[in-house]
């Protein structure tokens, strides 16, 4: 199997950062691209703030914080991830920008870079076709937040090898998290059945059967969950939850799928959650307050 020492990451949003973190973390070099100097700034002002939670809770220690800090590196020239030995791409949830973006790296790469995505929804196959190496690709579906989250979906297209999947289930252990594999249908095994979950709490608020607070409470104390499903919507992104809602209602052809009305007016207002500021809940002020 190939030895992974040098990891590309693509995108330093909200995913890539985590990510570039646990690469890092784990002994691995990380390199690490976005089209914007500043989101590459503000992803290592994140990196370093979640070290020192690390640190406070004795996960780490301050020299295990320097030496990962030391390892990533960024770059605003997607060529130069080129010569890594896996690349991993966190780039925003539209398949024409990823497919954008792999055909712009692939003259760069090694004949054996192994390609990834970490898209929560779409087509591992399709995606592959359109490169030079199907069967070095694969969906590598982190969750969100990264270095708190323990699950890895790994994702093969149709055309994948056993070495690769073998090679990305090693690495998911060096890292120190677990991997589950899912064959490559419409949003995998974790957001198959989340997010219609969250989807028909939508449909709950949306069709009067109960508030804001009472659907998101009713859920954390009757179900036990951490988090409501509004809430856990507004943190996902309700348009990262409308695009998936999209992908099962058109690769599956089942009326059961159907996005909500309220989350499509949601997204068309640009209330998308924490990220934008508002969503189900307002969080101008010190504390979410429902909009509904």
């Amino acid at each position: 199997m190939m030895a992974i020492q040098s990891v590309g990451v693509i995108g330093a949003g909200q995913m890539g950062n985590g990510i570039a973190h646990v690469f890092a973390l784990a002994g691995y070099d990380v390199l690490l691209t976005d089209v914007s100097e500043e989101a590459m700034k503000k992803a290592l002002a994140t990196v370093t703030k979640n070290l020192d939670r690390q640190v406070k809770g004795e996960k780490i220690t301050e020299a295990d914080k320097a030496a990962t800090l030391g390892r990533i590196r960024t770059t605003l020239v997607l060529a130069e991830l080129g010569q890594c030995d896996l690349v991993i791409e966190a780039a925003t949830e539209k398949e024409a920008v990823k497919q954008a973006i792999f055909a712009e790296l692939q003259p760069h790469l090694k004949p054996e870079t192994i390609l990834t995505s970490n898209t929560s929804s779409i087509s591992i196959t399709r995606m592959a076709s359109r490169t030079d190496r199907p069967e070095k690709f694969m969906g590598f579906h982190f969750m969100n937040p990264v270095p708190v989250m323990q699950l890895v979906e790994l994702i093969r297209g149709i055309a994948t090898d056993q070495e690769t999947y073998q090679t990305l289930v090693e690495v998911v252990e060096r890292i120190g998290k677990t991997s589950a594999t899912s064959e490559d249908f419409p949003a995998f095994i974790v957001n198959r059945v989340l997010i219609p979950m969250i989807n028909e709490a939508v449909y709950t608020l949306y069709e009067g059967v109960g508030s804001v607070n009472s659907i998101d409470q009713s859920m954390r104390l009757g179900a036990n969950w951490p988090m409501g499903p509004l809430e856990l919507g507004d943190f996902i992104g309700l348009d990262t939850c409308l695009a998936i809602m999209n992908v099962l209602h058109d690769g599956l052809a089942d009326t059961k799928y159907r996005p909500c009305p309220l989350l499509v007016k949601y997204v068309e207002a640009g209330w998308l959650g924490r990220k934008s500021g508002r969503g189900f809940y307002d969080y101008s002020g010190e504390s979410p307050v429902p909009t509904r």
